[in-house]
């Protein structure tokens, strides 16, 4: 059992990252729905993406120092009941400072969970197999993306924009109580110390932030706007728009973690650079085909881009971890994770609403043409930085 259990312990925390993905997702695929319930404008929908996300962001390294600090369990435990608890109330939100309040609170929650799953998936997993199975981890917030999308749409069609919100708290919270007795304590010695936080203003850990922030940036444009693009631009319905927002992405994302992870994994015995380069790689294929997402009128080239995107974006997410292990120690993982979380989702959550702001003067489809751009930015960052991070 021991020697199978760093691949039983990504299994678990699997659904975990499912969940936590699809609860904060769900929400955007019924926003027209939310519109005409509770008699919001585009700003005030947007504003829902950022309340969570800058709350996120903001606490996410204090999750982080939590979970190195006090163990990675107790917070994975504790971040996924008390948010799946406030997932079910948000179905009973009656006005918009409810709602906003509830996505805030989720943040809070939330922003414990990745840092500490991501930190002891890295315990568990060695040189040889950390990013696949950082990656297959990540598949996970995937599903969560294409459940929230096309799953939150059907249901909002179907039930109301509330249901899916009581169905998915109810079901988090009785997760968390089977995964008491699965999860087992990490092993890093680090964590029986206080870390010592000062040593991430170090130079490798600052760049691969920046170019972090950057990929956040075009991403959360896409999760918060992409179904009501679609819904605008194509003419699809509510669920027609989450699928196509969601599917071809995700599940390009899917193959993109599969072949960047045992790429990486392998690649990396020989060149010390592997991962770094490996997402410069995704990014250098996401940008442009992103941009195309937000320029064309044809269907068929709609589907082709994002299905280039998602690959190149799997190229990059299933590397993000094993390149913290590379500029941090270990007892400092789930901090520097909390780090990369606070510095995305400010500048996320920033341009989700600049999206709202924006779209009466360039529509949704120009803000998905910059956030290709940024994309390529970043790609830049991480070549001309490659010989930084690596192990010192």
């Amino acid at each position: 059992m021991k020697r199978f259990y760093p691949w039983l312990l990504v299994a678990l925390l699997w659904v975990v990252a499912l969940l936590n993905y699809l609860d904060r997702q769900v929400i955007f695929s019924v926003f027209p729905l939310v519109k005409a319930d509770l008699a919001v404008s585009d700003i005030q929908l947007g504003l829902l993406g950022t309340a969570f996300l800058w709350v996120y962001g903001i606490l996410s390294p204090f999750g982080g120092y939590l979970a190195d600090r006090f163990g990675r369990r107790n917070i994975i435990l504790a971040s996924l009941g008390v948010w799946s608890a406030i997932t079910l109330l948000t179905g009973y939100a009656r006005s918009y400072p409810e709602l906003l309040t509830a996505r805030a609170l989720m943040g809070i929650s939330e922003a414990c969970y990745l840092p500490a799953a991501l930190a002891m998936i890295a315990d568990y997993h060695g040189e040889r197999t950390r990013s696949l199975a950082t990656g297959l981890h990540q598949s996970g917030l995937y599903m969560g993306i294409v459940l929230g999308g096309a799953g939150g749409g059907w249901m909002g069609q179907q039930f109301g924009w509330r249901a899916a919100f009581v169905v998915l708290g109810g079901f988090g919270v009785a997760y968390a109580a089977v995964l008491i007795p699965l999860l087992r304590r990490s092993t890093t010695a680090g964590q029986a110390q206080r870390p010592s936080v000062g040593r991430l203003a170090a130079m490798p850990f600052a760049i691969f932030t920046t170019a972090n922030t950057f990929t956040s940036i075009a991403y959360w444009c896409v999760y918060t706007w992409l179904p009501y693009y679609l819904y605008e631009r194509f003419r699809m319905s509510l669920a027609e728009a989450g699928f196509a927002a969601t599917f071809y992405i995700q599940a390009a994302s899917f193959a993109g973690i599969l072949a960047g992870g045992t790429l990486a994994d392998r690649w990396s015995r020989s060149n010390p650079r592997a991962r770094v380069l490996t997402q410069a790689i995704g990014l250098t294929i996401a940008g442009p085909f992103l941009l195309l997402v937000g320029y064309t009128d044809s269907s068929w080239i709609l589907i082709a881009a994002l299905i280039l995107f998602g690959l190149g974006r799997g190229l990059f997410d299933c590397n993000v971890m094993p390149v913290v292990c590379q500029v941090v120690e270990p007892e400092l993982r789930a901090t520097a994770y909390g780090v990369l979380n606070c510095t995305s989702c400010l500048g996320g959550g920033a341009m989700a609403m600049a999206a709202g702001l924006l779209k009466s003067a360039i529509g949704l489809g120009g803000t998905l043409q910059i956030s290709g751009v940024i994309l390529a930015a970043a790609a830049a960052t991480l070549v001309v930085s490659r010989r930084k991070l690596v192990h010192p």
